[in-house]
């Protein structure tokens, strides 16, 4: 027996506010939700998901997935046009869809469709959390993040800490190789890092999200056997902006000892 059919995706999107002309991120775990009618592969559950998604956003919205690889991270080669996303299967759907236009990040890259595809691809900047970065573009967009079996976090966090200057973040840069149209090119990405040798600086949301839904910022419905959850960009970051300047340890697993400079 089926957990949900198509039109509980689509009522459930509607009830969560999502409406014609969203911009919208998404973080997905789709085999959480459980069965779905009438889908008998994975490309059918990624189909109804996208199909769902543009129903409800419309020609005037567009759909980002993250297609993050780390490639420069590892030392790879990042083809933009072949190397596969590292973030699920509704990323990696979305990845090889025709119409999807793919950033050139060597680590951090994603992949929209519809309106503003181009816009929030085009020309990613050596920071990939800085400004005109694909997360700086979201925020100014008003964009609405859609985390299908996740809380309220998202990547777009590391951003808000980079543009606020956490002192336990910095940016690292790391050289590679990006394939463009057959071509091997020299690049340089920065990643917003944290030291793992310091583990109380490891990132934990746990606070983040507890507080995103206590203010009803963040807004959850179930589906299926699973979960989604909405919260708009600039809602993350006012959050975590306030937060931080009463306690510089908000994002963290431990306790930040070290200077503080916000």
């Amino acid at each position: 027996m089926a957990d949900y059919n198509y039109l509980d995706i689509v009522r459930t999107f509607k009830k969560l506010g999502l409406t014609n002309g969203d911009n919208v991120f998404t973080h997905s775990n789709l085999g959480f939700m459980g069965r779905m009618e009438g889908a008998t592969s994975s490309n059918d559950l990624c189909n109804a998901f996208k199909r769902a998604f543009l129903e409800v956003i419309g020609p005037d919205g567009t759909l980002v997935v993250p297609t993050f690889t780390y490639s420069f991270c590892h030392q790879e080669i990042f083809d933009p046009a072949s190397t596969a996303s590292n973030m699920g299967i509704f990323s990696e759907f979305i990845r090889k869809s025709p119409e999807a236009i793919r950033s050139h990040d060597g680590n951090f890259s994603v992949c929209a469709i519809v309106k503003n595809a181009k816009y929030f691809t085009e020309n990613p900047p050596e920071y990939s959390f800085g400004e005109n970065s694909f997360f700086d573009k979201f925020m100014k967009m008003d964009g609405k993040f859609v985390n299908l079996n996740f809380d309220s976090a998202s990547t777009f966090i590391h951003y808000v800490e980079r543009k606020l200057n956490v002192p336990y973040r910095w940016d690292k840069p790391f050289d590679g190789v990006l394939m463009k149209d057959g071509i091997q090119q020299t690049k340089r990405f920065y990643h917003f890092v944290f030291d793992p040798e310091i583990p109380e600086h490891c990132p934990d949301f746990t606070k983040f999200d507890k507080l995103a839904k206590e203010r009803n910022i963040a807004k959850q419905e179930f589906l299926g056997k699973g979960s989604v959850l909405t919260i708009r960009a600039i809602d993350t970051y006012n959050l975590i902006k306030e937060e931080l300047t009463k306690n510089i340890s908000f994002l963290l697993k431990g306790i930040y000892k070290g200077p503080k400079v916000l």
